[in-house]
């Protein structure tokens, strides 16, 4: 009788020391599988060596993966604590990445942190922190929130291989509610309770995928 197949990896990527120990200190029950929680460090560059990296390990290679962590809204009236799940997310180079799940993501973020908003759409990249009037201007393109790493993160996973991808985002500034510094003021704090709270959704995600081993 064959052995019943190993469980599908799963990689959560995030960019931040203060994001990785909100999801380090979350509830890390549940997990259909086994989990890595990567820092990659700031930025798109690191975040896509990061990555390669570390899809490249036999025990990660059919891992799905999912990219998290803080952003800023674009969409007026977006507040800090707010989630974004993503639909697609869109490199400034022009890639698009498609998304799995969306709706599974939203449901089960719902019952993880009762009574917070809940955003989807695209989800934008950028090289560098955007403020003010570049913040108007992508949100003119239809996306409604950015970060410098979850395009190039999901990007670089399928490249690496077909796997099931996400990204989900916690507003940490917007348009109303520009920060300076994360952790600094009230709505860092916000992000990062939400942030710690997440962790069962992604597990449950991860969990419904249900992918055998290649």
């Amino acid at each position: 009788m064959d052995a019943p197949a190993a469980p599908v990896p799963l990689l959560i990527a995030c960019a931040l020391g203060i994001e990785h120990l909100a999801l380090r200190s979350g509830d890390r029950g549940g997990a259909g599988g086994p989990v890595t929680v990567l820092r990659t460090g700031m930025g798109p560059r690191a975040a896509e060596r990061s990555v390669a990296r570390l899809l490249a390990a036999p025990e990660l290679r059919d891992a799905a993966v999912l990219a998290t962590g803080f952003c800023a809204g674009l969409a007026p009236g977006m507040h800090p604590g707010d989630l974004v799940v993503a639909e697609e997310t869109r490199d400034p180079d022009g890639a698009v990445t498609p998304c799995v799940g969306t709706e599974l993501l939203v449901e089960e973020l719902a019952r993880a942190v009762p009574g917070r908003t809940i955003h989807t759409g695209p989800l934008t990249g950028s090289d560098h922190v955007v403020r003010g009037q570049e913040r108007s201007d992508l949100f003119a393109t239809g996306a409604i929130a950015v970060d410098m790493e979850s395009a190039v993160t999901l990007h670089r996973a399928l490249r690496s291989g077909a796997r099931p991808v996400a990204a989900v985002r916690v507003v940490v500034d917007a348009p109303e509610h520009e920060l300076v510094r994360i952790g600094t003021v009230r709505g860092g704090i916000s992000a990062f309770r939400v942030l710690r709270a997440v962790l069962p959704a992604y597990y449950e995600w991860h969990r419904s995928l249900l992918l055998p081993r290649r």
